[in-house]
């Protein structure tokens, strides 16, 4: 049966205590809402609709029934992994993480109220001034970025959908992750209508095929892939791709002169198709980035994180731990 597009809420719907303005996305996954709460203050929420499996009843044009029977159960799983998304997002409150407000059931689905953040994708950024992407800047920008990966990691979260356009730049400048993956990915195991929701060219080879892989690791390639994209302008080839054959253009000084030898080994190391041989902590890529590199040269502000000296973080050992989940099936 061919896949149905769901119209959206129509503008100036009352969904609980939020009032919606205006479509900003739709996939096959879910739609995205610009809306305002009871104080005005404007928020995105996301809606819960994969459009393999559930419909936008066409009696009162808000709510969600699923189009058959024998999707019944996958969409309930999916609904399941979407409130336990925002359970746990919800518990994350740093400047680069797009913050998670509220969440909660209607109209026969979930709903996740989100932080609206103004500003540009870095994939405008590229496509528009990525001859202004110094070294420092690109290095300020992933130090950044890896705060907030750290801290997702440290709550047993993947983000796995990392990519310029779930990368904002917020209209002070400061880099925000966007659009968590992680219930998309929870459904692939049991439902294979929804297994192609990762980004071509930024999904680790982990994600195609041995799931029980994955872990950090997985982010840290999307990571290289971005920065990849951030010296190239271009997207990397498909994991998939590169298994058959790896035609994956290295990145060289000699291409790329404005760059150290050191950030285009960094980069390449990210995209190592082993999930060994790349960095296995989002903290252990932070020391790299900041090797031998003054502060001030990385930022002008002051809430910057500087990875603090292994021997007084945990972090090192998450890898492990990470594994030892993965090997007891309770990921």
């Amino acid at each position: 049966m061919a896949t149905q597009s769901n119209q959206p809420l129509p503008d100036g719907y009352q969904l609980q205590n939020y009032k919606i303005e205006k479509l900003l996305s739709s996939g096959g996954f879910s739609i995205v809402y610009l809306a305002r709460d009871e104080f005005g203050t404007p928020v995105a929420i996301k809606e819960y609709l994969p459009s393999a499996l559930g419909l936008r009843s066409a009696n009162d044009g808000a709510e969600v029934q699923v189009n058959s029977d024998e999707n019944l159960a996958v969409f309930r799983h999916g609904l399941k992994c979407f409130f336990e998304e925002g359970r746990a997002l919800a518990t994350i409150a740093h400047p680069n993480i797009v913050r998670v407000e509220n969440f909660f059931r209607a109209n026969e689905t979930v709903y996740m109220v989100m932080q609206y953040v103004r500003g540009r994708t870095l994939q405008f950024h590229i496509s528009r001034h990525r001859q202004e992407f110094t070294e420092s800047f690109i290095r300020r920008m992933f130090t950044h970025l890896l705060n907030g990966l750290r801290e997702v990691h440290s709550k047993k979260l993947l983000h796995l959908d990392i990519k310029p356009a779930n990368v904002y730049i917020t209209m002070e400048g400061k880099p925000v992750l966007l659009d968590f993956g992680a219930a998309r990915q929870a459904l692939t195991s049991d439902a294979p209508k929804l297994r192609p929701m990762y980004t071509a060219g930024y999904a680790a080879p982990e994600q195609y095929r041995n799931f029980d892989l994955m872990g950090p690791w997985s982010d840290i390639y999307a990571i290289g892939a971005t920065l990849y994209c951030c010296i190239s302008g271009a997207h990397p080839p498909a994991a998939s791709d590169r298994i058959i054959d790896d035609k994956v253009m290295v990145l060289k000084a000699s291409d790329y002169k404005q760059y150290s030898d050191d950030l285009l080994e960094m980069v390449n190391w990210c995209l190592m198709l082993d999930h060994l041989q790349r960095p296995q902590t989002a903290f252990e890529l932070q020391k790299a980035l900041l090797k031998d590199v003054p502060l001030a040269a990385l930022t002008d502000d002051s809430d910057v994180e500087m990875p603090v000296n292994s021997t007084e973080n945990p972090e090192p050992t998450f890898a492990g731990r990470w594994r030892e989940r993965l090997n007891r099936k309770i990921f």
